[in-house]
């Protein structure tokens, strides 16, 4: 958001670890939510609730990429503008396009709660609902990052040419088709915190709804609660950078919480779910008796061939032994036969 970029090592390093911090947290993120999908996801509020999370965290895993390879790409080609150019574009399109969808992702978690909250009596389907999710989370975010680059890239104002991969200020404030929508959400969000506490307060989230609802709206108020100011904080920051661009203090901590979103939609967003958690705990106690059992399956298998080769090398003794003692049966009678005979 800044909107004068230097080079600075300290600031490149604290980008790079939070970032890989992050990336790191959102794969987590999503291998836990497809772990628990089923269990976590049996009424309407519960699935929308998930459907928001999974897709904040792709689109903010997909947007750090981008942003790793917009990096790359300014390295790389730092001296040959022509080479650079075409491929920032691309770049900072796809940034500007994931950035905000984790943004309107957000959004329609913060609408999910007003509607549990508000329309108690109302049942919207589950269709209905990931229509309105997907064409808010993406259509918007697609149609903000064309409009911004089709009336600004004809021009040469679109990205910030050797600076870095990302939206010009100083010839288009192109930046502002970020800044406005982010802050304008994170706004929308802390009303949202606001009309549902208030609520709240008076009789509760949803006390004609059902208790599967009821939970997961509290799930959902928990989340926005602590996502709302902490982004608000980061991204307050932000416009710090971008009034007082030269303040390495203001730039070093907003690094560092920016760079970390991924961590913490991981601990407040997922992890902060107790069906998440006890989906989880269900998930490798079963994994653990199952391989119990099959350890046990093996040893008793184990055991039984043990036994039935003990049992085996027996009969063949016995066989034997019959065999030896019938043999020496007629020799004795035959020899018996012939002394009688010698007498005679």
């Amino acid at each position: 958001m800044s909107t004068s970029i230097e080079p600075d090592p300290k600031l490149d390093l604290i980008t790079y670890i939070g970032v890989g911090i992050s990336m790191a947290s959102l794969v987590v993120c999503l291998i836990i939510e497809a772990c628990v999908w089923k269990p976590v996801t049996r009424n309407n509020t519960s699935y929308m609730r998930h459907v928001s999370i999974v897709n904040i965290a792709v689109s903010l895993l997909i947007a750090d990429i981008w942003f790793i390879i917009g990096a790359s790409i300014i390295e790389a080609g730092f001296h040959n503008s022509t080479t650079i150019i075409p491929a920032c574009t691309a770049a900072t399109f796809f940034i500007h396009f994931f950035y905000l969808s984790m943004f309107f992702w957000m959004l329609i978690s913060a609408l999910l709660l007003l509607y549990r909250t508000v329309m108690v009596f109302s049942h919207m389907s589950k269709s209905i609902m990931l229509a309105i999710g997907f064409s808010v989370g993406y259509g918007a975010p697609l149609i903000i990052a064309v409009v911004t680059i089709a009336s600004t890239a004809s021009s040469g104002g679109y990205i910030n040419g050797k600076q870095a991969c990302w939206l010009n200020w100083t010839k288009t404030m192109a930046l502002l088709a970020f800044v406005i929508p982010a802050l304008a959400i994170v706004l929308i969000n802390f009303l949202v915190l606001i009309v549902v506490l208030y609520k709240m307060l008076r009789r509760g989230v949803g006390d004609t709804s059902q208790q599967n609802d009821r939970n997961a709206a509290m799930v959902i108020a928990r989340c926005l609660a602590i996502l709302t100011p902490l982004f608000g904080l980061t991204w307050g920051l932000g416009v710090g950078t971008m009034v007082n661009p030269k303040n390495r203090e203001i730039q070093i901590v907003f690094v560092l919480f920016n760079s970390l979103q991924g961590f913490f939609i991981l601990m407040f967003g997922t992890l902060l779910d107790n069906k998440v958690r006890a989906a989880l705990a269900t998930r490798f106690s079963s994994i653990g008796s199952s391989s119990d059992r099959t350890r046990s399956t093996s040893s008793d298998a184990v055991a039984a061939s043990s036994s039935t080769s003990a049992l085996d090398h027996l009969r063949r003794r016995i066989r034997r032994n019959a065999y030896n003692v019938s043999e020496a049966a007629p020799s004795s009678s035959s020899n018996a036969a012939n002394e009688s005979f010698i007498n005679t």
